[in-house]
């Protein structure tokens, strides 16, 4: 039995292991009845924060690069005229892997910036239709991805 200050000299309550042991069974989680089917659906978010590390990673890494051979090296006339001739280019889009290659340098960032700027919204501007802005963010990506897609079927 616990004692109280008064009784005990000025010591706080003490519990019994029988005392610890009542609480506990009172404050055990009782099973869910069985025959009850319950479907849970995974959620979305491990998909999301995927596509936000790698955008994260094609951002800082391969459209530095991009910007670096097409837009620094070609114009300082380090790379021959040659080098990227339009025939030569769309031979090389033409292949599989190339098309894959640049929809994920472009799908990618998509996705990293709808998820940088969804959360954004809600702690810096302090909006907070949180469904509505998920769904303008990502559904900004998806749409870009779809646009991405098509122009690189048609090619």
């Amino acid at each position: 039995m616990a004692t109280t200050p008064d009784e005990a000299g000025g010591r706080e309550d003490e519990l019994s292991w029988g005392d610890v042991l009542d609480q506990s069974d009172r404050l055990e989680v009782r099973p869910r009845p069985r025959g009850r089917l319950v479907l849970q659906l995974p959620s979305l978010e491990a998909l999301v924060w995927a596509l936000f590390s790698a955008g994260g990673f094609v951002t800082a890494i391969l459209v530095p690069v991009h910007v670096a051979v097409l837009g620094i090296a070609f114009a300082a006339g380090w790379l021959p005229r040659s080098a990227l001739a339009y025939e030569r280019i769309v031979h090389l889009v033409h292949n599989p892997l190339t098309k894959l290659y640049l929809l994920a340098l472009v799908a990618l960032p998509l996705f990293h910036w709808a998820h940088r700027f969804r959360f954004a919204i809600h702690h810096q501007f302090g909006i907070g239709w949180k469904r509505l802005a998920a769904t303008a963010c990502y559904g900004t990506a998806v749409i870009g991805t779809a646009l991405a897609v098509v122009v690189l079927l048609r090619i």
